[in-house]
């Protein structure tokens, strides 16, 4: 599976060059600006893409290493990371095209195969050396910006479909941000604070912070208020999973370096 990692990982930047190029359609900021939601990030948050999909790259040449290559870990991880490239690079071209259905469930798909790889080396008691820079960090990056991307794009498609209400968006975009708060709180808690997963999450609800304090939508204040209040969760949480070490063993040993 090393292989099929490297082109996993050499398929998404690929993918979004030609996806911004408009070969699929529209971009992902035009069908984002045709369907506006009280969930979706600036413009500028997105840019996060291009340190995803570098450290992915540097991820799938570090473990074609030979020392690497019958790593437990890396064994269990590669066919989930392979495939969480793939979604992911796969989401594009359906974006754009506005199939919105296949998008929705490829986006979910991309962060269970990824949240779940990202676990799994988050628990690792013996990394490798440079494990938690080039595979840790890069995977629960990834993770955690899909994270919160799949619940912008299911608003985005109750919105595009019209399947709740888009004069009173605030009710039904609370719910969601209910949602995704368990989502992020619960894999943060698995990742035990993993540095990338918080980051990226991080990132993309302050990018929503300030989309929505810009916005005119009713609600928008509210909205992003409450992008606000999870991101201050979320640090809080990671804060106490650093400082209680004992709640960071995993099979009886402590993760070494956490």
């Amino acid at each position: 599976m090393r292989l099929p990692v490297l082109i996993a990982a050499a398929l998404m930047p690929a993918v979004a060059w030609f996806s911004q190029a408009g070969y699929f359609g529209p971009d992902n900021g035009e069908i984002s600006d045709r369907y506006p939601t009280l969930l979706v990030a600036a413009g500028y948050a997105f840019s996060i893409w291009g340190l995803i999909f570098l450290l992915d790259l540097a991820f799938a040449a570090w473990q074609l290493g030979a020392r690497r290559r019958e790593d437990d870990t890396l064994l269990r991880v590669r066919p989930a990371a392979a495939a969480g490239f793939t979604l992911t690079a796969l989401w594009m071209p359906l974006f754009s095209q506005q199939w919105f259905w296949l998008a929705l469930a490829t986006i979910w798909l991309a962060l269970a195969c990824l949240a779940w790889a990202a676990t799994v080396l988050a628990r690792d008691a013996t990394p490798l050396p440079g494990q938690r820079v080039w595979a840790k960090f890069a995977l629960s990056l990834h993770a955690g910006w899909l994270a919160l991307a799949a619940f912008l794009n299911t608003a985005q498609v109750l919105v595009a479909y019209r399947l709740a209400p888009v004069d009173a968006m605030l009710p039904w975009s609370l719910a969601l941000f209910a949602a995704a708060a368990l989502v992020l709180l619960g894999l943060n808690a698995r990742m035990r604070g993993s540095a990338g997963f918080v980051l990226a999450a991080l990132w993309g609800l302050a990018g929503v912070y300030m989309k929505q304090s810009a916005s005119a939508l009713p609600g928008a204040t509210v909205a992003a208020w409450t992008a606000a209040g999870i991101g201050v969760l979320l640090l809080a949480q990671t804060a106490w999973l650093r400082l209680h070490p004992k709640h960071r063993v995993f099979s009886g040993h402590l993760s070494p370096g956490e």
